[in-house]
């Protein structure tokens, strides 16, 4: 993974919500915290393309997020904080074949290839379920499978354990944990984070801080709760 922030800034309707920001990410598990409204949410979406620098630029394994968009979106994979808005299709099988529907395979090639990513999971059973029928943990993992189906490099996850009981925070965490990609997660969570790689925190619209978890955490808890 290679991810490089060069200068780049947001902002929306004339408001900076994320000030100049200059780094490079290529670590396997990237957690990224701040206060709500802080800019970390901005900062995922400027990865993927989303939403697109109004200074500076983004570069993604190489690829510009404004000049190469299409070819930066196809490396990153984006889970949204609400995977109900994110399965389209009733049948949760449908819905994670619509995702091959561009790349015209024939139908039992695309079958196999929804057979692969159930059966990594460990939801091969969910395959013939209902979106509605399925618990907040199945359907973080049926969102997870829409994307993976495309073989994204790098996934983008925004809370993926928000309003999760234990149970199915730890289905999700430990399949998060067992993913071969590379993984940034916007989290919350502090106990999700809290053996990545690197975290990043993010205030007022700025990096304040950029490390090791535990110092990193420390820090905002220190912003978070003073």
């Amino acid at each position: 993974m290679d991810i490089r922030f060069q200068e780049a800034e947001a902002r929306f309707e004339g408001r900076t919500v994320l000030h100049a920001l200059s780094l490079s990410l290529s670590e396997r598990r990237i957690g990224v915290v701040g206060l709500n409204g802080s800019g970390k949410t901005t900062f995922a979406r400027l990865i993927n393309g989303l939403v697109k620098p109004a200074s500076g630029r983004v570069t993604v394994n190489g690829f510009d997020t404004v000049a190469d968009a299409d070819k930066a979106r196809g490396q990153t994979g984006f889970i949204f904080q609400n995977p109900q808005n994110q399965i389209i299709l009733p049948v949760l099988r449908e819905d994670i074949a619509l995702g091959l529907q561009g790349r015209k395979l024939p139908k039992p090639e695309i079958n196999a290839l929804v057979d692969r990513v159930l059966s990594r999971l460990g939801i091969l059973h969910l395959g013939e379920r209902r979106a509605h029928e399925l618990s907040g943990g199945e359907l973080q993992l049926a969102a997870l499978a829409s994307v993976l189906v495309t073989e994204p490099p790098i996934l983008i996850m925004d809370e993926p354990t928000n309003q999760l009981d234990l149970r199915n925070r730890r289905l999700v965490a430990d399949t998060i944990e067992g993913l071969n990609e590379h993984v940034l997660v916007v989290s919350h969570d502090l106990d999700l984070i809290a053996d990545f790689d690197r975290v990043l925190l993010f205030h007022e619209g700025r990096l304040v801080g950029d490390g090791l978890p535990a110092e990193v955490i420390a820090r905002y808890r220190g912003i978070a709760l003073p």
